[in-house]
This record gives structure tokens, C-alpha cells and sequence, in this order.
């Protein structure tokens, strides 16, 4: 099995150019795959490989400036879910393309088993920080969906819809997949003048972890970007699969419709790929099959996020 490790923390670099080749170094010794970013906001990424491997590398990230309290999300793979290793500086950790502070503006922290008294309470507005097609296949009962297709699209949706989301609300709660997007999102509506700001602690994945799903108030799964594509309550391998021609998830029923095809089509990309690019994907999807057989990896079945 293959150790999957998500993680980020807020930290302020200086000079992440600096921080960039040391770790691609260490990664590379170490043997680990996934991507790697960084910015003079701290880092962020998700990468894969034996636990002594990530290990390795968790301890080289943990002794950079500010990031002995990395955030991290573990998971288990059957094969290697991603190809290559990438190292990089970008301008954001996780693109809002708004300028704020999380390491000394973010919201209130709520731990897991405190989420669900915050979230029942009427003058709680909840919002659901993540993109249109993650929150379609699971999100908190009640909570806001912003239809949003990037996070860079956030700012403005809130802007655009603040005077009817929050009447009648005293607080905001947010949540995301392992925390990184909704306590951006807290720091930008701080900014904004929302004074009460909560998220939860750890995201999604924590929640699943830690609450009973006897207690559960969340409905359906949790997409993850990487080979798993979704998980249920204690990170169980969820249903839904990924359209390996568009990349999105799959359900069970999706999978009943004559639009779905096996690496080739689904029903969210069926009237969106010309009949040349299906045959492609047709073609990609045989050659994966040979290389399954001969026991080989074939690059098209890699999952690289960035």
C-alpha cells in the first residue's frame, strides 16, 4: 500500500525560491511522487509513497520557517497515484487571487466534534468553499453552495450575494476538504468587515475521521484529488470513480447512464468532446489496459493536482 499525505500550513517566506530545490532534492532521494507548492504564503500539496519515504520529507517541510504545525491528512493508496514529482513557486498557495493574512486574520478554528452545535444553529449561515463539482458529491446538510467552478471565483461571489446570504445570520461557518480554502476564506471575509468567522478545524477529512457517522451531518462523500477520488465516514474508499476524460467524478448512477463509458465519456463531458477526442480517449483507455496487464503504470491513470 501507498501512503498519501495532504498537507499545508500558512507561513511566511521570505524568499520560497530559496526552499525550492532542497525539498525537490529531498523528495527526490526519498523517493516520493506528487506536487509541491510554494509560496511566500507558506506551503501546500499533496504527495505519496512508502511511510518511511514521507516521513523523510514531512520532516524536511516541518523544519522550514513556521511550519513545525504542518496541517496533515493521511490516506492509503493501492498503487502510486501519481507519475512525477513536482516542486514549485507560485504566487499562492491555493489561488483566491484576493490579498489576506491567514496566519494572523483567520477565523475561528471549531474541532470536529464541535461542528455540528455551530452549524444547527439558525443564525449560522454555513458555506461550502469548494468547487461546484466536489460539492455535488457530498457536503453538510443546510449548507450554502457557492457554484462556484475555482476558488478564485469566491470573492466575488460573496461580494455579489453578502446583503442576502447574511440577513438574518450573526456568524459565518466555512468549511473545505482539509482546511486550507476555508480558512483563507475566513481571512478574506474578516477583511470584508464579518466580524464573527468560523471554520472547521482540519476540514472534511478530520470530520469523517473523527465523528461517528451516527452523528454525522454530512451527507454523501468526500471528493479527495487524488487516486481514492472520494471517501465516506473514517475515510473508507468511497463509490464514485473518476471520467478520465474530463477528470470529474462519477457516481454510481452516473455510471448506469448510456452516457458513461469506461475512459472514454460521462455524463458531465458526453456534449462537450467532439467524437475525434472520444476516440482518443477510446484509444488512451485501450492502452492502459495492456499496460495494467503487463503490470505496468501507464501515465494516463497518473493523478497530478495542482
Amino acid at each position: 500500500m501507498i501512503r498519501v499525505s495532504a498537507l499545508y500550513r500558512f507561513a511566511r517566506f521570505e524568499d520560497p525560491d530559496a526552499f525550492r530545490d532542497p525539498l525537490l532534492a529531498c523528495a527526490r532521494a526519498a523517493g516520493v511522487k506528487g506536487t509541491l507548492l510554494l509560496a511566500s504564503e507558506g506551503i501546500n500539496g499533496t504527495i505519496a509513497g512508502s511511510p518511511a519515504a514521507l516521513d523523510a520529507v514531512i520532516a524536511h517541510i516541518r523544519a522550514l520557517p513556521g511550519c513545525a504545525a504542518l496541517s496533515l491528512k493521511h490516506g492509503w493508496a493501492e498503487a502510486m497515484p501519481f507519475h512525477r514529482l513536482k516542486v514549485k513557486v507560485k504566487r499562492e498557495i491555493v489561488t483566491m487571487g484576493v490579498t489576506v493574512d491567514p496566519l494572523t486574520d483567520a477565523g475561528t478554528y471549531v474541532p470536529p466534534l464541535e461542528w455540528n452545535t455551530l452549524i444547527a444553529d439558525p443564525e449560522t449561515l454555513v458555506i461550502d468553499t469548494r468547487n461546484d463539482y466536489e460539492v455535488a458529491v457530498g457536503t453538510f446538510a443546510g449548507a450554502v453552495d457557492p457554484k462556484t467552478a475555482g476558488f478564485a471565483d469566491f470573492p466575488a461571489w460573496f461580494r455579489d450575494n453578502r446583503d442576502t446570504l447574511m440577513a438574518g445570520k450573526r456568524r459565518v461557518a466555512m468549511f473545505c476538504t482539509g482546511g486550507i480554502r476555508c480558512e483563507k476564506s475566513t481571512a478574506f471575509l474578516k477583511a470584508e468587515g464579518v466580524e464573527q468567522v468560523h471554520h472547521l478545524d482540519g476540514g472534511i477529512l478530520r470530520y469523517l475521521e473523527e465523528v461517528p457517522a451516527a452523528e454525522s451531518a454530512w451527507k454523501g462523500e468526500c471528493f479527495v484529488f487524488d487516486q481514492r477520488v472520494a471517501v465516506g465516514h473514517g475515510l473508507t474508499l468511497g463509490t464514485h470513480v473518476l471520467c478520465f476524460a474530463c477528470r470529474m467524478p462519477v457516481s454510481a448512477a452516473d455510471r448506469a447512464s448510456n452516457d458513461y463509458v469506461e475512459g472514454v465519456s460521462c455524463p458531465a463531458c458526453i456534449r462537450t468532446r467532439s467524437s475525434t477526442e472520444r476516440a482518443g480517449y477510446a484509444e488512451r483507455h485501450r492502452q492502459e489496459r495492456l499496460a495494467t496487464a503487463r503490470g505496468e503504470t501507464h501515465v494516463g491513470r497518473a493523478f497530478d493536482v495542482e
